[in-house]
């Protein structure tokens, strides 16, 4: 319990990482603009901003802490998901983590930079992986990725000028 506390923000980072591909795999595709839409892809963006918060808690150990949610991401959802979901994770979230790590932005802006510049790319690998690959689809995952980012980003932003 004691190192729940003490890594609260990569346990969740790991956590959702894992009940996100739980959910791909069990929640079906939804029709959206002509095209097939994943309604997962909504929780998403959260990811990517707890793992900025994880690698303000643990440093760039939190290259670790993905690798350890893919593998149990593979062991839980369906593995044709996870691996696509941990590919796509593994090319976004070394973005996200290049980004974070070298940009000299306040907190509450790395966040959102490291963010535009990842989900893109993870939208992109994911539905490319599970034969899902279109512009409208690309759009869609990333709007969906970007509004939690934006929602967060700004709660963060909000706290600091307090």
């Amino acid at each position: 319990m004691k190192y729940i506390k003490e890594y609260k923000y990569t346990v969740t980072y790991i956590t959702l990482i894992v009940l996100v591909n739980i959910g791909f795999s069990i929640v079906p595709l939804v029709p959206m603009f002509g095209e097939m839409f994943p309604p997962m892809s909504l929780a998403v963006g959260l990811i990517f901003v707890a793992r900025d918060y994880a690698q303000k808690e643990i440093g760039h150990r939190v290259i670790m802490a993905m690798l350890f949610a893919g593998l149990l991401s593979w062991l839980m959802a369906d593995p044709y998901v996870a691996l696509a979901s941990v590919v796509a994770f593994f090319v976004s979230e070394t973005i996200d983590w290049l980004v974070y790590s070298w940009s000299w932005q306040e907190f509450h802006n790395r966040v959102l930079i490291s963010s535009v510049a990842a989900t893109p790319v993870d939208s992109s690998v994911f539905l490319y992986m599970i034969g899902h690959l279109s512009y409208v689809a690309v759009m869609m995952m990333t709007v969906a990725k970007m509004l939690g980012a934006l929602i967060v980003w700004y709660i963060i932003k909000k706290d600091n000028t307090r």
